[in-house]
């Protein structure tokens, strides 16, 4: 049998090893359930693998090769997805982010980390790292704006965003920042680059007070759930879970202000901050 070539690590290496993942088992004769099954994993998990949606970790690289016969190469090249410049409880989930083709995100008391503005961002990494230098401040508010880049592209992903009243009314870095911030949003709700409600405090209770719920969807692969806590972070394709939680937006939407009313409460609240930062 004629073994795969390594990767190039210039390239894209999630996406090509998933792909030579879904040629060898083809290759094999396996489904994706077969392929699965001994590691105590979904034919759906297998299929996200092969998608480039999820990453390859060693000990299922490892039986990738003894199952399929493919000479190491699976566990040669999944070093290369174990770099990452986002923490360990989120670097999957930033991977899957940046292939979805919607993402539909709730957090309860932040701006999303996707359409956050430096300023906002720095003061976040500060308030999280307050002995951390200036430099390592710099660079986590990068990394942030590398995973914003995919707001400009003009269409893709389609990103829904709830913004609970808290994150709103708390003064990030400031009324500047917090005018800033919110402009931004505003701008891009103007712009139909992202759908975005408020929920406000009037709803009273909800089905979200838990935590934070992010879903994702994707072209050629299962919808993924992720949930995330302090320094903590679970990305869950169980499909009954992942609609339970779909389920948990739906009804965050049905309580959040209209679109149009969402807007004009951040563009209010937006001209509230430069009016308090221009009138101490």
């Amino acid at each position: 049998m004629t073994r795969p070539k390594d990767l190039d690590p210039s390239s894209n290496p999630r996406a090509l090893l998933g792909c030579e993942l879904r040629h060898a088992r083809e290759r094999a004769g396996l489904s994706q359930e077969a392929l699965g099954a001994p590691l105590f994993v979904s034919g759906s998990f297998i299929g996200q693998l092969e998608a480039g949606t999820r990453r390859m970790h060693l000990e299922y690289a490892v039986h990738f090769d003894e199952v399929l016969g493919t000479g190491g190469f699976f566990a040669r090249n999944c070093g290369a997805l174990a770099k990452s410049k986002y923490p360990d409880h989120f670097a999957e989930a930033a991977e899957a982010e940046a292939v979805a083709t919607t993402i539909r995100h709730y957090l309860p008391l932040l701006v999303p980390g996707l359409i956050q503005t430096p300023a906002y961002s720095a003061a976040l990494f500060r308030s999280y790292r307050p002995m951390a230098t200036d430099e390592q401040i710099s660079e986590l508010v990068a990394t942030r704006m590398d995973r914003g880049c995919l707001m400009d592209n003009p269409t893709t992903p389609l990103l829904w965003v709830i913004l609970d009243e808290a994150a709103l009314r708390r003064p990030v870095g400031g009324p500047a920042t917090m005018a800033e911030a919110l402009r931004h949003v505003a701008d891009l709700a103007r712009r139909h680059r992202i759908i975005m409600q408020v929920l406000p405090f009037s709803a009273g209770a909800h089905a979200g007070m838990g935590g934070s719920l992010k879903l994702m969807e994707f072209a050629d692969a299962p919808p993924l759930c992720f949930i995330e806590g302090l320094d903590t972070g679970r990305l869950i394709d169980d499909p009954a879970t992942v609609a339970r939680h779909s389920m948990t937006f739906n009804l965050l939407q049905a309580l959040g202000l209209p679109p149009q009313g969402s807007l004009a409460l951040v563009d209010s609240m937006a001209h509230d901050y430069a009016h308090e930062e221009q009138h101490p």
